[in-house]
């Protein structure tokens, strides 16, 4: 079950259902699957995470320190307390440094609260455990590769995902890393040569394949293949009309930078909206919301929209532990903006996107991921005129990569260039 947990395995949870079969009386079994259902951010299935914690509590007499620290990561994940869960995750990481499971759980857990910092500090904490022949050691790279690109050591982070490849050729996970680290430097062509041919990297996955290609068709567009990656979009990326949220914002977030490149898209977003209107009560994670809301707004989806907006104000309020927090900061500045930029106010979204913008990590995902909303901001403010604004915006995106610059900035340059020039040439004839 860890192997396949560690690939991304949709056969996952087969595995682990096999488990609760041969040891039923297993607490960190059952405090696993409820970890496992509590982080598909969807609100329904939090009653199925919670019976799982009623029936890991239930066999605890007796337990080891490390079933008891899985036990209580589910409980703080479940009470909305994550920095909580992860700090039982590094309890059990203390006790036991090549613990594959705990440390994969707890990066995983990181990643939902943007802590690029911490994933790093994890991992490199327990690194010096994993001699050559570990089982694990070929995933654990690949996860220190992610927490390299995140924190910016990118030629660190490609050497480290090659590494991972090696040792686990079918570590998705180390093989993404690099692709991160592809688009961070505005390197879309050397991206696509590193995913070609190594598809079987990814087809084993569940529907972390679908994130895959997502990053083919980002790669796609920022070399002007717009058309290619839309077939990606048709035949990969939404090739299953799921509502899972991971799903739904590579989709969300892949179409509106086509149509922010001026792409016509057609009717995909219709599906997309149409499923998140059933998730406007999840309030699971801010990460998700936003790019429900991405969908709702595109499409004027204003009840639906109006839900959303008031749940947020009401999670915010509360700002009880983790997930509150982030509903509250970045959560309501940015759907504020996303809202407004839907309805066409292009001031108003420039300034909330602004407000939202220093705290966007908290949101969680990846770099790469929020960059959407990095977009949208930039773009809300070409369209409000604030052109002086912007350039302060692209020089420091361009910094946060390493000083590299990607044909989305450079086409935004470009465009002040041009609004520049024909002021000029407007003030010249007054």
């Amino acid at each position: 079950m860890t192997t396949a947990f560690l690939a991304h395995g949709a056969a996952t949870p087969v595995h682990l259902g096999r488990l609760l079969e041969l040891a039923p009386d297993f607490a960190a079994a059952h405090a696993v699957k409820g970890l496992f259902y509590a982080l598909l951010g969807r609100r329904e299935l939090l009653a199925e995470a919670g019976a799982a914690l009623s029936q890991a509590d239930a066999l605890l007499q007796g337990a080891n320190p490390r079933e008891r620290g899985l036990v209580d990561a589910l409980r703080h994940v479940l009470a909305g307390n994550l920095t909580h869960a992860v700090g039982s995750l590094e309890a059990v990481l203390a006790a036991a440094p090549s613990d594959t499971l705990a440390m994969k759980l707890s990066h995983a857990l990181r990643f939902v609260l943007g802590d690029g910092t911490g994933m790093r500090h994890s991992i490199e904490a327990v690194l010096p455990h994993y001699a050559d022949d570990h089982a694990g050691r070929g995933y654990l790279l690949g996860c220190h590769a992610f927490a390299l690109e995140e924190t910016g050591e990118y030629a660190r982070a490609a050497l480290t995902g090659r590494a991972a490849l090696t040792l686990a050729p079918d570590d998705a996970w180390g093989l993404h890393a690099v692709a991160h680290v592809h688009d961070m430097t505005a390197d879309a062509k050397g991206g696509l040569d590193w995913l070609d041919g190594r598809e079987q990297a990814w087809a084993h996955c569940n529907n972390f394949r679908f994130h895959v290609w997502w990053h083919k068709a980002l790669m796609m567009l920022d070399l002007g293949r717009t058309d290619a990656a839309l077939d990606l979009y048709d035949s990969q990326i939404r090739a299953e009309k799921t509502d899972d949220y991971r799903d739904i914002s590579n989709a969300t977030s892949l179409l509106c930078r086509l149509e922010l490149d001026g792409v016509d898209v057609g009717d995909r977003w219709e599906e997309l909206a149409d499923l998140s209107e059933t998730r406007t009560e999840d309030g699971c994670l801010i990460f998700a919301d936003l790019h429900y809301l991405l969908a709702l707004s595109h499409e004027n989806r204003d009840e639906a929209v109006a839900r959303m907006m008031a749940r947020l104000s009401a999670d915010a309020e509360r700002s009880t532990n983790d997930v509150e927090m982030r509903m509250a900061v970045p959560g309501l500045n940015a759907a504020k903006g996303l809202e407004a930029f839907g309805d066409g106010d292009y001031h108003l979204a420039f300034a909330a996107l602004s407000r939202a913008r220093p705290h966007m990590q908290h949101a969680g995902g990846s770099h790469a991921q929020r960059d959407v909303f990095e977009r949208l901001t930039i773009d809300a403010g070409l369209r409000a005129g604030q052109f002086a604004n912007v350039e302060v915006l692209l020089a420091d995106r361009t910094a946060r990569r390493g000083g590299h610059e990607d044909g989305y900035a450079a086409a935004r340059r470009q465009m002040i260039a041009r609004a520049a020039a024909s002021a000029c040439r407007q003030g010249a004839t007054a």
